[in-house]
């Protein structure tokens, strides 16, 4: 079952007073992996992100993060999703919205997320699993970030 997620945005009208600029739901559901699926709810190409306009890119973004920008990512885990070492080049807030997962990390390492839990990932090489018997929904906030000399992206 892919994600449904209803995305609504607000801007302003000509007099600058507050109004909602989109109401629907998202189209733009990819896949990276078996078992996972994710969509751009809305992504920004720089920092700070200049409201002042309305520059709406969460289509376009292909890889995980948007150098100098970010982006904001509700992803779906399957029981049994395939694996995917991954380290991006930005600090990800991620908050568990339903079911249990489990992040590992490249030295072996493993925790159990259940919902309700947050994750500061600090570009680190990490895996999510989900070891469960019912989907598991997350919610990312990839902000860009410079990783230490001598580590690569492979995100």
């Amino acid at each position: 079952m892919a994600l449904q997620i209803r995305r609504v945005v607000t801007g302003h009208d000509a007099n600058g007073k507050a109004r909602v600029a989109i109401d629907e739901i998202v189209s733009n559901v990819i896949s990276r992996r078996p078992g996972q699926d994710s969509v751009v709810v809305w992504a920004s190409d720089q920092l700070p992100a200049d409201v002042s306009t309305f520059h709406d890119i969460s289509s376009e973004v292909e890889k995980s993060t948007v150098p100098g920008g970010s982006v904001f990512r509700i992803c779906r885990y399957e029981p049994g999703v395939a694996p995917r070492n991954h380290r991006t080049e930005s600090i990800d807030y991620a908050v568990v919205i339903s079911g249990e997962i489990d992040m590992e990390l490249d030295d072996g390492e493993k925790v159990h997320l259940k919902a309700g839990d947050v994750v500061v990932q600090r570009g680190t090489v990490h895996n999510w699993t989900n070891n469960g018997d019912v989907p598991c929904v997350v919610a990312f906030v990839l902000v860009s970030a410079k990783l230490p000399c001598g580590l690569e992206n492979i995100g």
